[in-house]
């Protein structure tokens, strides 16, 4: 038996006796707009105001008051002073804006008869580097425009090429690793009225933009010398405590007190019968 016929004998042996995952297969294609300016910022408040608006039509609410309010973590949990980012400061007015152009009643602040108009803004990173292709049908059409005027004078091969790559160019745009999703949603006492969650690309050095900061905290001055931190702080200076002495160390004996010379003794006093 020829060693090949073996070998596959073997393979298909061993591949009937393995477990096996699912395929994995790519979407179909689909397009997916990319923030890349302040004017796109406009460009989604304004359909969310019209959907909005609609919505508040079928549900017999046009006439309520409603008011805008920016979340961080979910609906219960506002934004605090310094933990808003640059896109929600900026959304929330263009948003405020485009409702009040649709005639809609809006109020600065919530009150027991005003619908609540939440949005949250999530950033996504994806650590890989994702494959992106060309529309479908892009590069066929291209090489057919080409092969069918081979022979066709040289101005209209050069107008057929100069039109491809103006199609080639317009489906080409970067891609990189950071994604947001805005989630605007219209609350009615416990229910909800209108939810929508929209996703965009965004440019890698623009991530900051959308990214939620970190809420303010108190500065703290250093100081080189403990003496000034004591007194900006009022406290009183450390206390240096002597670190006991172990069995390896030798206990510093006192210094030894300076001998004093005795004083001399007086001379004799001479004799009464001397004198």
């Amino acid at each position: 038996m020829p060693l090949f016929l073996v070998i596959s004998l073997l393979l298909l042996c061993c591949s009937g006796c393995a477990s096996r995952i699912p395929e994995p297969i790519v979407y179909p294609y689909s397009q997916q707009q990319k923030m890349e300016a302040s004017h796109h910022w406009q460009v989604l408040a304004a359909d969310l105001a019209d959907r909005i608006n609609n919505e508040l039509i079928t549900t017999d609410n046009i006439n309520t008051a409603v008011t805008v309010k920016q979340t961080c973590g979910d609906d219960a949990h506002p934004c605090r002073a310094n933990e808003t980012s640059s896109f929600n400061e900026a959304f929330h007015d263009l948003l405020v804006t485009s409702l009040v152009g649709f005639g809609i009643p809006t109020r600065p602040q919530a009150a027991e008869d005003t619908l609540e108009i939440n949005y949250k803004v999530q950033t996504v990173r994806h650590s890989t580097n994702r494959l992106r292709s060309l529309q479908p049908g892009v590069l066929t059409g291209i090489s057919a425009a080409i092969l069918v005027l081979r022979n066709a004078p040289s101005e209209l091969v050069n107008l057929a090429i100069g039109t491809s790559l103006d199609v080639a160019n317009a489906n080409l745009t970067t891609h990189g690793h950071y994604e947001v999703i805005v989630t605007t949603s219209v609350r009615k006492g416990n229910s909800y009225l209108f939810r929508a969650s929209d996703i965009y690309y965004i440019n890698d050095k623009d991530f900051w933009h959308y990214q939620e900061q970190f809420p303010e905290t108190a500065t703290l001055r250093l100081s080189s010398s403990s003496v000034e931190k004591a007194k900006e702080k009022n406290r009183p200076l450390p206390v240096t405590v002597p670190r006991p002495a172990t069995g390896d160390e030798k206990t510093p004996k006192a210094p030894a007190a300076p001998q004093q010379t005795p004083p001399a003794e007086p001379a004799p006093l001479p004799d009464e019968k001397e004198i």
